[in-house]
């Protein structure tokens, strides 16, 4: 029997995966991170995850840098994906900013050292990284304007949330989650502080209208 069957996949994110080769490497650089962290992690530890070679990988992707590229890509791409599915726009302002925290954490804690090198190691692949790492922000940040601009928020009358406003909350998040993972700590325990901090920025302190 071949090393090289291939197994069929979906992307949560609603993106076209049509080479299960791919994404079997994707998930094997998953993987690897996970049990060795990314800078331990060799092409080797790819394939061996993704039972496949390394033929099959160089393929695919030029070096292992580009692999984890695409991976967090399409990792932030899920989170998004994950938030807006749990986050009803009818619903109370406050109640969609727990939803999605929890949503946020949810995805942290499912796949933590991915997460981890996406905050502190990724920016160190410098030139190569930046249009990835930027699209990931504006994604973000075009997410948390679309939340902020629907009816449960329309009905607490707050002013509209800025983009640079936007960018300091999610940030402040980033930050939080690395240090609480850096710490050894559980990332579920970020919850309540995420979600007064996410009020308090989008309201202004303000009171929602009666």
């Amino acid at each position: 029997m071949r090393e090289d069957v291939p197994v069929t996949a979906t992307d949560p994110a609603g993106e076209d995966l049509s080479d299960p080769f791919h994404v079997r490497l994707l998930d094997g650089l998953a993987a690897a991170i996970e049990e060795r962290g990314y800078r331990e992690t060799t092409v080797a530890d790819v394939v061996r995850h993704a039972k496949t070679s390394k033929r099959t990988f160089y393929d695919q992707f030029a070096s292992k840098d580009d692999c984890l590229l695409e991976l967090l890509d399409k990792e932030n791409a899920r989170m998004i994906a994950d938030i807006k599915a749990a986050v009803d726009p009818q619903a109370p302002w406050h109640d969609q900013i727990a939803r999605a925290i929890d949503s946020y954490v949810n995805t942290v804690t499912s796949r933590p050292a991915i997460w981890l090198v996406w905050i502190r190691e990724f920016p160190a692949l410098g030139d190569r990284a930046r249009p990835v790492q930027r699209r990931g922000m504006e994604r973000l940040t075009d997410m948390l304007l679309d939340i902020t601009g629907n009816p449960g928020f329309q009905r607490a009358d707050f002013p509209p949330v800025t983009r640079p406003l936007a960018l300091i909350l999610l940030g402040g998040l980033r930050e939080l989650t690395a240090y609480t993972m850096e710490d050894g700590a559980d990332v579920c325990g970020i919850t309540e502080t995420a979600v007064a901090a996410c009020a308090a920025l989008v309201s202004r302190g303000q009171p929602p209208a009666a």
